[in-house]
């Protein structure tokens, strides 16, 4: 959400490319193999008739990994672009070209582009320098003004120009999007490639604040190039086909996306609704395709149980949090009986922080009555399979042990046994657990931000947190993730600033009396 809610973000983005155009490959659980392909072309297509006017100031088309005297040309080009030799329709065609040519490179290409970008493109220091002295040398307000105005000019780097350009070209944007997506990858310990992302993320930060954005509900009855999107972008629960997509989009189910007018067929992030009495408590059950449709009339609840990022371009400009706002007041508005907004979301954090916790800590997160009563059903299991147990001094932890064994949810007893000891555990993890790196750094002293990152999207946004679920998801990914546990964050109308500034000033994180029983040690 940006900052994740309930997902990381979706999956692996594509190359830079331009949004997908309708076709009749039926898509399954990823998108099926020309998805990308179709995608590239595409943009390539909208580029091509601007560019062909500079394609003789260009000369021939540059090596695909860019060398140094190909990459020298290149450099001659975006200057040309950024003097605007021509006018504005030639520094629009060489943009274009300049996107076709990047779209055409390899791996190693497009880092040799972006490195000569963030090179050869910054900032002038002499030029800032200047700018500075005249600042402070300025002694009257209007002198002063004109300084301040020619300092900020300074300090615009040519590169940024340069990709501003892009937003007045078809899928211009998108592709600027696309772009920070690998650029991100590339600028992990490069400064210089970091300056250009910061410089990217700055520019699209600017251009997707959330006043530009529209909020559209997506149908059965929308484009099948939207709907091949949402199965591809879906990051929570992975949608299986087209009929789960259907089932997805019934009437009892709703589906809200944020779009930008200079993206409208692709959607930045997406949540699913669920329409029903009473909160959810369980996945399974609530995408179960057997389940009856309900009366969307008849319910007292809506529950997001997805909310996915689609563009990994955007990560860090933060929307989700609007999108939810919207869509509970758009609910309200057509549905008066619903008086329980609610989430059903994963725990993505709690797994590994449990196994850190547990080598840490051993059996010392029990009490001894837990302890007990969980080797107690170990020892049953062993005898039922006429095992010898494990000589003292060579047993790994209990709670070890008995998640180790495949399929310990399935086992009724066993898992009676570790629900209390699992759940206290789980609610410590939510309420106390903080990240520690400096971007959660709170001013006047307030606590560090939740370490899981649903919990904070959400308490962000104003939520509490309201019920801890055993064994809500009991798929693959559930387990591993969050040991099958999943939590309903609550949206109450009347209380949302106020939790939310709680939270964000004073890291006070809002609960349940049911989790906060939750909380107290087992016995």
């Amino acid at each position: 959400m940006s900052d994740a809610p309930d997902t990381v973000t979706a999956k692996a983005a594509a190359p830079v490319t331009a949004p997908v155009t309708p076709g009749p490959t039926a898509p399954a659980s990823a998108a099926p193999p020309g998805f990308f392909d179709r995608a590239l072309d595409n943009l390539r297509t909208h580029w091509r008739e601007i560019a062909a006017s500079a394609r003789g100031a260009v000369g021939a088309a540059p090596r695909t990994h860019l060398p140094k005297e190909d990459a020298e040309r290149l450099k001659e080009q975006i200057e040309a672009c950024l003097e605007a030799r021509g006018g504005e329709v030639s520094a629009r065609a060489r943009a274009a070209q300049l996107g076709r040519t990047y779209l055409a490179l390899d791996p190693q290409g497009r880092r040799n582009f972006l490195m000569m970008l963030a090179r050869d493109f910054d900032v002038e220091r002499e030029a800032v320098d200047e700018a500075m002295a005249t600042f402070q040398a300025a002694t009257d307000p209007v002198a002063r003004g004109h300084a301040e105005r020619a300092l900020r000019r300074a300090l615009e780097p040519p590169r940024v120009r340069l990709l501003t350009q892009f937003n007045a070209l078809p899928e211009g944007v998108k592709f600027l999007v696309d772009l920070r997506t690998e650029l991100m990858e590339m600028a992990r310990g490069e400064p210089l490639l970091q300056a250009l992302e910061d410089d990217l993320k700055n520019l699209l930060r600017s251009w997707f604040d959330v006043g530009f954005l529209e909020m559209h509900r997506i149908t059965w009855d929308s484009p099948a190039s939207l709907l091949e999107k949402l199965i591809k972008y879906e990051a929570v629960h992975e949608i299986s086909g087209w009929q789960d997509l259907k089932d997805r989009l019934d009437s009892d189910r709703r589906c809200f996306a944020f779009f930008h007018p200079r993206m409208p067929n692709e959607p930045l992030i997406f949540v699913e609704v669920a329409l029903v009495q009473g909160m959810s408590d369980n996945v399974q059950a609530l995408l179960d395709p057997s389940a009856p449709v309900c009366d969307p009339k008849s319910a007292d609840s809506a529950i997001f149980y997805s909310i996915s990022n689609a563009q990994s371009g955007l990560a860090g400009i933060s929307f989700g949090n609007f999108l939810i706002k919207r869509v509970v007041d758009g609910l309200a508005g057509e549905f008066p009986s619903i008086k329980c907004f609610a989430t059903l979301s994963p725990i993505p954090g709690f797994r590994r922080w449990f196994d850190r916790t547990l080598d840490r800590d051993g059996d010392a997160l029990l009490t001894n009555a837990e302890a007990e009563r969980i080797a107690e059903r170990l020892a049953q299991r062993l005898a039922e399979r006429g095992e010898t147990p494990p000589e003292s001094g060579d047993e790994a932890p209990i709670l070890a042990r008995a998640l180790a064994i495949p399929g310990w949810e399935d086992d009724e007893e066993l898992q009676k046994r570790l629900r209390g000891p699992l759940m206290r555990i789980a609610v410590h993890y939510l309420t106390t657990a903080r990240a520690s790196d400096r971007r959660s750094e709170r001013p006047g002293g307030a606590q560090a931000r939740a370490l899981d990152p649903v919990a904070h999207f959400h308490l962000t946004n104003g939520a509490r947190m309201e019920r801890l679920n055993w064994l809500a998801d009991r798929s693959r990914k559930g387990l591993k993730q969050s040991l099958g546990l999943m939590i309903n964050y609550r949206y109450r109308l009347g209380e949302i600033d106020a939790n939310h500034e709680s939270y964000s000033g004073d890291g006070k994180i809002i609960t349940s009396s049911a989790i906060r029983s939750l909380g107290k040690a087992g016995g």
